[in-house]
């Protein structure tokens, strides 16, 4: 069984920070990042994804620390 890419999929070229629903699909409970092998996405938009979760935290649209 191989999973693909979300972004690739919808077609999503842009992992925008802001799109807070978005990201949350790829957070674990505790507001971590999901890795690449659960959640089948590709290595470029894995980077993407993880730049647009830590600005988000940044500006306090996500939480550093789920509890």
């Amino acid at each position: 069984m191989t999973k693909h890419c979300y972004f690739s999929q919808n077609n999503i070229k842009h992992v925008d920070y802001k799109d807070t629903e978005l990201i949350k699909k790829f957070l674990n409970p505790h507001a971590r990042l999901l890795s690449r092998k659960k959640t089948g996405v590709a290595a470029k938009n894995q980077r993407k994804l993880a730049l647009a979760v830590k600005r988000a935290r940044f500006m306090a649209l996500l939480p550093f620390i789920a509890q």
